[in-house]
C-alpha cells in the first residue's frame, strides 16, 4: 500500500491494521505525518481564534494518524519483524496484558518515548536530583514553575498540602527546604504511583504522606501549593489533562476551597503561568475576580519567564503568546472579613 493510498483512508476513517515489518511501519507513519502536514495551519483574527484552529488541526492530525494500529499479542509482545521489546513500557503504561489487542502505532511510540523518559530521568536543577515520571504523569521539563517554589519564602516549615503532586516534584521541593511534614494529593493513581517512586529514590518518602483525593487533604495547613492546568480546554490524551482544564474547574475549585484549608496566618501558593490570558482564553480581571470571590486576597507575586525551545519557535502558530508568557506565583492569604 502506497502512503498516499493509506492517508486517503485514514482522512476516511479507516482503521489500518499492519501486519508487516515493524520499521516499515513507522516509516509509513512519517509519511503520513508529512502528508498531513501539507495543509499550513490556519490564523485566526484574534489569538483565541487561533488557538482553537490550532487545536482543531492537532486533533484532527491526531485522528487520522491513530489510524494506523499494530497487533500486541498476551504479555505485551509486538509480533512484528524487527519490532522492538516494549514490554516494560507497555506494562508501565497500560498495566497486565492478559489478552491480546491493538493499538495506534503512534501511541505506542509515545508509550517507548515515555518509558525513556521514566528510565532516564529529568533533571531538575532546583534539586540537584532527576525526576522520573511516568507515562500518563506530566513531566517537570519547564523548570521555571519549580524554580519560583524553590525560591519563594516559606510562611511556615510546620507542614504543607501540595494538591495535584503529579510526579511529587513540588512535594519533594518542600520537604528539601525542611518542611517537615507534606500531604501530597492527586485523583490519579498512576501520578501518586510516580510519585511515591520519586520521592522513595530521593529519600523523602518518610517526609511525605500520598494520598488519593480530588484536591484538598483533610484538615488545615500554614502552606497549600497548587500548580494546576494552565489552559482552559478540552484535553485529547491522558497525559494533556496536565495542560488543559475543562472550565478552569481546577483552577476554580483551588481558589474556593483554599480559605477553608489555610491555617490562621497561612498561605496558598497558585502557580499559574498567563498563557491563557494571552490566548484571551481567561482575563486577568476573571482570575482576580475568582480570588476574590473566594474570599482571598494576594499578598505578593513572583515572576519568571519560560526558556522551553517552544517559546523560540517562530513557526509557531501560537508564537506571538509563547514568547511573551510569564510564569507567576501568586501568594495568597485569607482576605480580612468586611
Amino acid at each position: 500500500m502506497t502512503a498516499d493510498a493509506a492517508f486517503r483512508l485514514a482522512c476516511e476513517g479507516t482503521a489500518l491494521l499492519w501486519r508487516g515489518d515493524y520499521h516499515n511501519a513507522r516509516q509509513l507513519l512519517s509519511a503520513m505525518k508529512r502528508r498531513a502536514a501539507r495543509k499550513p495551519p490556519r490564523t485566526g483574527s484574534t489569538a483565541a481564534e487561533t488557538f482553537h484552529l490550532h487545536r482543531q488541526a492537532q486533533s484532527r492530525h491526531a485522528r487520522i494518524l491513530g489510524m494506523l494500529v499494530v497487533p500486541v499479542d498476551r504479555g505485551h509482545i509486538v509480533p512484528l519483524r524487527r519490532s522492538p521489546d516494549v514490554r516494560s513500557a507497555c506494562a508501565e503504561a497500560f498495566g497486565p496484558a492478559e489478552e491480546s489487542y491493538v493499538v495506534s502505532l503512534r501511541e505506542l511510540l509515545g508509550v517507548i518515548g515515555a518509558h525513556e523518559w521514566s528510565r532516564k530521568g529529568v533533571p531538575v536543577p532546583a534539586l540537584g536530583e532527576r525526576i522520573h515520571p511516568r507515562y500518563g504523569v506530566f513531566s517537570p521539563v519547564r523548570g521555571e514553575y519549580v524554580d519560583l517554589v524553590a525560591r519563594a519564602p516559606l510562611p511556615s516549615a510546620e507542614s504543607a498540602f501540595d494538591i495535584g503532586t503529579g510526579t511529587g516534584v513540588l512535594a519533594a521541593v518542600l520537604a528539601r527546604r525542611g518542611v517537615r511534614r507534606v500531604v501530597a494529593t492527586d485523583q490519579s493513581a498512576a501520578a501518586l504511583a510516580c510519585s511515591r517512586e520519586n520521592l522513595t529514590r530521593l529519600g523523602l518518602l518518610d517526609r511525605v504522606e500520598l494520598l488519593e483525593a480530588d484536591l484538598f487533604p483533610p484538615g488545615r495547613a500554614p502552606l497549600v501549593v497548587c500548580n494546576p492546568p494552565w489552559v482552559p480546554g478540552r484535553p485529547t490524551s491522558p497525559v494533556e489533562y496536565a495542560v488543559y482544564d475543562p472550565g478552569s474547574r481546577m483552577l476554580r475549585g483551588f481558589l474556593a476551597g483554599l480559605a477553608g484549608h489555610l491555617e490562621p496566618g497561612g498561605e496558598g501558593w497558585l502557580i499559574l503561568s498567563d498563557i491563557a490570558e494571552r490566548l484571551g482564553l481567561r482575563s486577568r480581571a476573571e482570575l482576580l475576580e475568582l480570588v476574590e470571590a473566594a474570599g482571598l486576597r494576594v499578598l505578593d507575586r513572583l515572576d519568571t519567564s519560560p526558556v522551553h525551545p517552544r517559546s523560540r519557535d517562530t513557526a509557531d502558530p501560537l508564537h506571538a503568546a509563547r514568547a511573551s508568557e510569564v510564569t507567576s506565583l501568586w501568594r495568597l492569604v485569607a482576605a480580612p472579613p468586611p
